[in-house]
């Protein structure tokens, strides 16, 4: 027995009258009762029902289920019988009737493209297959839109699967060109939203302009003005509706066609996407202040971020939560940030874009930090902010560095050192040298020690305990490149005690490898291993893994062991490093020697 609860009387959400009835007559005529012997009452109905299918076993499908209660109804009598409701709302009370939820994710490619030739003609999908993937991409998966657009196909021959694609292509023109007389993608989004309370509609308008494309509770409580709870309550609804989805680590999403439409519908609204920015920016700032604090500790800042947030209470429980929720939201953030440039909210810009470095730093993102970085600067230019700007220069050096952008990394330290001495900021200019000084370690190593002797020379005027010992570990790095290995050692063990003495694990582990790199240089192997080993554990431990992951190649060619090249690849895959290729080089030499062997 098959009921479209769609196809009957009694319309809006809410209904469980007419048309539950009509739905439990129909399938009572189908088990032979005359029309007059249907009892009246819904009850009555359904108990009948019971009775007529006890004997042997039925299959019910009921499509377009909007309630429990509509399935309820029509629950045939004991017997090894089957119930197969299909909706968009997840039907949550049907828990207590021992109902199994089977959640239908969007068509992978391969079954969406063979769902559209179904439809539209196997041998013109065939002809044009990377248009039709385009086609299923665009559509996102889900069977109604390909359902839609393959109706378009098949009514106007003139129509490539090509130039639908390049309709589908445009953001502005998706929704449209996913319509045909009598169906529309709109249309069906359009009925759950229009089910919701304003309330629950106003959030999803709201989340339709918001620039990234996951987001958490707190985030939606701050697009509304509203409290946490009242936000988790109407996510909770919207999930219900099949409107968003939610990950397992709590982030939720729309599918692409559903954000289009959100959007649309908002602008309809005539929401205010500048206040969602602005919201959006003052909420995402406010954590990544947190979230620096938790994970570089009382390091240099040029922003005033984390003073403002300074008494609250942290919402990230240690360094490795405060380092997961930038690393889940980076892609996010970065929307965030970069549409929050083009409206001009230059001082927030470039605070967030330092903060961000605090993920930057400890994992190598480097696409991500080469755009971050830009954005600040131009922020900070624009705001006439000298302190912020030299910061984020001498911050942008390094993802340039990475990228091997030699000259334009030194264009950027050299203003960032013009900029530092407009500051007047004592700490500001000897970290900026500090910063200039590792360009010279790579390029131009001869002069590195005296530009690191300058830095050093600042932060004893200043008298910063971090930033003495920060400028002591790059001064001995660079005496070790200059051949001076036992300068170099005594100096990165005097920079290693002050961080042992500051509590700094992160930079008191870079201090110890480097001790270990220079006991190399030494010949001292079996005291290299021990301190390398140390030093690798350590940067795993608070999440450093770009460090770590240098150093285990190290440990690698001086052991052979490959368990840590082993570990060293899986840190470059996680960050799409290129240096993954190398190493996963090495790692197939290694097994084809073996193997020979």
């Amino acid at each position: 027995m098959y009921v479209d609860f769609a196809g009957l009387d009694g319309g809006g959400p809410g209904r469980v009258g007419a048309d539950v009835s009509a739905a439990v007559s129909r399938c009572l005529r189908g088990l032979g009762v005359e029309d007059a012997c249907l009892p009246r009452t819904l009850g009555e109905l359904s108990a009948l029902f019971r009775t007529r299918t006890a004997a042997e076993p039925v299959l019910v499908v009921l499509d377009d289920v909007q309630e429990a209660a509509q399935v309820r109804a029509l629950l045939p009598g004991a017997g090894p019988s089957v119930v197969v409701a299909i909706g968009r709302g997840r039907l949550a009370g049907l828990v207590m009737d021992g109902a199994e939820f089977v959640h239908l994710d969007p068509l992978e490619p391969a079954h969406g493209r063979e769902l559209l030739g179904h439809l539209c003609g196997a041998a013109r999908v065939a002809a044009e297959p990377e248009a039709a993937a385009r086609i299923v991409e665009w559509c996102g998966g889900l069977p109604v839109a390909l359902h839609v657009a393959a109706a378009r196909l098949v009514v106007h021959r003139r129509l490539t699967l090509g130039m639908l694609a390049g309709e589908l292509a445009d953001e502005k023109r998706r929704l449209s060109a996913l319509k045909v007389p009598g169906e529309s993608v709109v249309a069906v989004f359009g009925v759950a939203y229009e089910g919701l309370p304003e309330e629950v509609r106003r959030v999803y308008r709201l989340l339709g302009l918001y620039p990234g494309r996951s987001w958490e509770a707190g985030l939606a409580a701050a697009l509304a003005g509203i409290d946490a709870a009242s936000a988790q309550d109407a996510l909770d609804v919207l999930e219900e509706a099949s409107l968003v989805e939610v990950a397992d680590s709590g982030r939720y999403s729309f599918h692409d066609l559903v954000r289009l439409h959100a959007r649309q519908v908002a602008e309809d609204a005539r929401e205010d996407a500048g206040q969602v920015v602005e919201s959006a920016l003052g909420h995402l700032l406010r954590l990544a202040a947190h979230a620096d604090l938790a994970v570089m500790g009382e390091r240099l800042r040029a922003g005033r971020y984390a003073e403002r947030v300074a008494g609250e209470a942290s919402p990230f429980v240690d360094r490795g939560a405060a380092l997961e929720w930038l690393e889940a939201g980076r892609a996010e953030i970065l929307a965030v940030l970069s549409e929050a440039a083009s409206r001009e909210l230059h001082r927030e810009c470039a605070e967030l874009a330092e903060a961000l470095t605090a993920l930057y730093l400890n994992r190598r993102y480097v696409g991500d930090w080469l755009a971050s970085g830009e954005i600040g600067v131009r922020a900070a230019q624009a705001a006439g902010l000298p302190a912020s700007e030299a910061r984020l220069r001498a911050l942008l050096s390094r993802p340039l560095m990475d990228l091997g952008e030699k000259e334009r990394a030194r264009e950027e330290l050299e203003t960032a050192v013009v900029r530092a001495d407009e500051s007047g900021r004592l700490l500001l200019r000897a970290s900026v040298r500090e910063f200039h000084g590792r360009w010279y370690d790579r390029y131009a190593p001869d002069r590195a020690v005296a530009v690191y002797r300058e830095a050093l020379a600042l932060y004893e005027e200043d008298g910063d305990p971090r930033g003495i010992a920060i400028g002591l570990h790059f001064l001995g790095c660079a005496q070790d490149a200059a051949g001076e290995g036992e300068s170099a050692l005594a100096t990165l063990r005097d920079a290693g005690a002050r961080f042992a003495a500051l509590r700094d694990v992160r930079m008191g582990a870079r201090a110890r490898a480097a001790e270990g790199d220079v006991l190399v240089g030494l010949g001292r192997k079996d005291e290299a291993v021990a301190a390398l080993t140390e030093a690798a554990a350590a940067l795993e431990e608070v999440g450093a893994v770009h460090y770590e992951a240098v150093h285990r190649e190290t440990l690698h060619r001086l052991t052979g062991d490959e368990g840590q090249l082993e570990r060293a690849l899986a840190i470059y895959e996680a960050a799409g490093s290129p240096r993954a290729e190398v190493v996963r080089s090495l790692l197939d030499k290694g097994s084809e020697a073996g193997e020979q062997a």
